[in-house]
Parts: structure tokens; C-alpha cells; sequence
């Protein structure tokens, strides 16, 4: 007996940002000014790389450099990667960057005056285990300055990027804090022109993953495709 295959759900317009997107003004010097080309897919792009633990050792609590406690709120994210069909994408690595409590990255490019924490970097790696769950620890990001625009803010927001089994199969998005105002004034969050889409973006306090007298407990899972997809970085 065959069995049908379900058909790809497209991604439904105005669920991902557009390349070029007035308001967030560096899209227009960075964005594909050509349509692009369809490239055959050979074995090499479809068959690696694999990263697996074994190779890439997780970093999964954040929180800690040198068996010393960074400054801030410590968090706990918990989700699920899934398909379209709410099936699990299992021992994906999924890599995490994020600025400080103060609002500031550690990295010589970030010149903003906030104070930078000995005790924290702000980079992290996990991977999701066989029923697509993953989870680390870090510290509540702070906003921070950019010169979008006149006294422009960014929201509290945790950058993600997920690899998949080949080179073309990865994503890049971040993920917002129930509640922020500064989403409300926030360019980037507002290139998503839908708006039931764009709080796909934000995470959900969760008292389950909440940890007693440790860290409150965030919920954020990733959507790789079709028509609840996460939002992604496009340009």
C-alpha cells in the first residue's frame, strides 16, 4: 500500500521579515540587489557538515566562566525544535549569542560604555536531544543603544543559529522577553509584517522550568518551516 506524502505548507506572506526593509536601515547596503540563482544541489551540499557533541563539546550554562558567577538575572531557556508537523528535529546544534545584563556583547566591535563582565561571554551551544528538546542557562540580556535611528533601543532579545544535516540547511533568528516596551519602537521586530507571526518571537515565562531558588524558566520553541514557521534573519 502507498502512502502519500503531505505537501510542503508554504510560508505564508508576511510571516518572515523582507530583505529590504526601509526602517531598518543597514537591510538596504546588505541585501541581495539581484534575484537569486537556482544552484543544482551535488552530494557536498546535501550530505554535510554533521556537527555532533562529540566534535562541538555543548556549552550550555552561560551563567558561569571559571567556576564564577556572571552579573545579572540568571534564566533557564527551555523548547523544542520541530517541523511543520510538529514532529521533533532531533541532535541539531543550535549556537546562542547574546549581550550582557549590562546591554553590551564581548566583542571588540562593541564600543557601547556599559561595563563588560569577566565572568560571562555571552556565547553558548547546545544540542537538541532525540525528541528535539534543548535547554541551557544564561543571564537576562539588557537593552542596548544602535544608531538606527534617534535614540534607538534594542529590545532584550537572545540571537539563535541552527544547523541542519547540509550547508544550505541553516537558520538565524532571535528571541524576545514577554512584556518588553522597547519591542513596540523596535525596527527589526517590526520588518515581520505580520503581527501573529512576529510573536512567534517571543518566549513565555514557564513556572515548569523554573528552578527554585536558582532562575526563572523561559519557553521558546523553533519552527523550521511551513506555515508557523520562526521567523528568520532573511538579509
Amino acid at each position: 500500500m502507498m502512502t502519500e506524502t503531505a505537501p510542503f505548507r508554504p510560508i505564508e506572506a508576511g510571516s518572515q521579515p523582507a530583505n529590504d526593509t526601509p526602517l531598518y536601515r543597514s537591510t538596504g547596503l546588505r541585501h541581495p540587489a539581484r534575484p537569486p540563482l537556482r544552484i543544482p544541489q551535488t552530494v557536498t551540499e546535501t550530505t554535510g557538515p554533521r556537527f555532533r557533541p562529540v566534535q562541538f563539546g555543548p556549552i550550555a550554562d552561560l551563567s558561569v566562566v571559571n567556576r564564577k558567577q556572571a552579573v545579572g538575572e540568571r534564566i533557564i531557556v527551555r523548547g523544542r525544535v520541530v517541523d511543520e508537523d510538529n514532529r521533533p528535529v532531533p541532535h541539531t546544534m543550535i549556537e546562542i549569542w547574546q549581550a550582557n545584563t549590562g546591554g553590551r556583547y564581548d566583542h571588540p566591535g562593541d564600543q557601547h560604555d556599559a561595563p563588560l563582565d569577566p565572568n560571562f561571554h555571552g556565547s553558548g551551544r547546545v544540542f537538541s536531544d532525540a525528541d528535539g528538546w534543548y535547554q541551557f542557562v544564561t543571564i537576562k540580556p539588557g537593552a542596548y543603544p544602535w544608531h538606527n535611528h534617534h535614540n534607538a533601543w534594542r529590545p532584550n532579545h537572545i540571537h539563535y543559529s541552527l544547523f541542519g544535516t547540509g550547508f544550505g540547511q541553516r537558520v538565524i533568528t532571535q528571541m524576545y522577553f514577554p512584556g518588553d516596551p522597547l519591542l513596540a519602537l523596535d525596527p527589526i521586530y517590526h520588518a515581520i509584517p505580520d503581527q501573529a507571526a512576529r510573536e512567534r518571537l517571543i518566549s513565555s515565562f514557564d513556572i515548569n522550568i523554573t528552578s527554585p531558588d536558582r532562575a526563572l524558566g523561559y519557553r521558546f520553541d523553533f519552527v523550521l518551516r511551513g506555515r508557523h514557521a520562526t521567523p528568520t534573519e532573511q538579509g
